[in-house]
Order: structure tokens, then sequence, then C-alpha cells
């Protein structure tokens, strides 16, 4: 299933210190860390806390969030399910980063080591 065009600006529009302490709280309530929210954010986007929390502040929406990231050169491996839509099958590249996010999140949360989650900790 694809997403939506209409959910495609959705998410473009959402900011990212709206959903910030959203993936915080989902995380906390499995027994993580904001040190390790941040670890899995800053693989990802090459952000690291201090650029995090400057992000936040300055209430950037996730268009200008990617925007400004470097992506993983391996961020491609994040695949599966996520929110009912298969991040592989995305074609919106700004979604897809969304939900690598959120993916990568969700294994966090679950309980998955750094190293899977960070793709074997590869840089």
């Amino acid at each position: 299933m694809e997403p939506s065009a209409k959910h495609n600006e959705r998410m473009a529009q959402m900011t990212f210190a709206s959903v910030y302490p959203l993936y915080l709280t989902k995380i906390e309530k499995k027994g993580r860390t904001k040190k390790e929210l941040d670890q899995v954010i800053e693989w990802l986007t090459s952000f690291d806390s201090k650029k995090i929390g400057e992000l936040i502040k300055e209430n950037v929406t996730f268009e200008s969030f990617f925007a400004k990231a470097k992506l993983h050169k391996n961020a491609e491996q994040i695949k599966g399910m996520i929110c009912g839509y298969r991040i592989e099958d995305i074609e919106n590249p700004l979604t897809k980063k969304v939900r690598y996010l959120d993916k990568l999140v969700d294994e966090l949360a679950k309980g998955k080591t750094m190293e899977k989650i960070l793709r074997n900790g590869s840089k």
C-alpha cells in the first residue's frame, strides 16, 4: 500500500518537535533512554544531541529536518512494516525517510540491540 499525496504532504508539514516527545515516551515506557533515542537519530541523520535540540527549538518540519540531514549510507537496509506501510515500497522519498525513523524508534522500543538497530553498527 502506497501512502496518498495528502498523507505525504501531512508528513512533510509535521514538525519534528511534535513527534520527538512521542518517540521519547514510547521508548522510555520500554526501559530505553533518551541517549539511546538520540543515538538512533544520529545514526540515521548525522544530527548529534545538540543539533537535535536546536532543531526541536526551531520547530522544523520533517521536510526541513530531512533536507538538512545526511542520511546514513545503510539506511536502505531498514525494511519491514511500519504504520501499515511496507517501507521498501514507499515511493515518496521524504515519507520513506520519516518511516525509516519511525521503524528505528519502533525497534528500540521493542528491545532490539543497538547493534541490530544500527544495522550492525556500520558507519
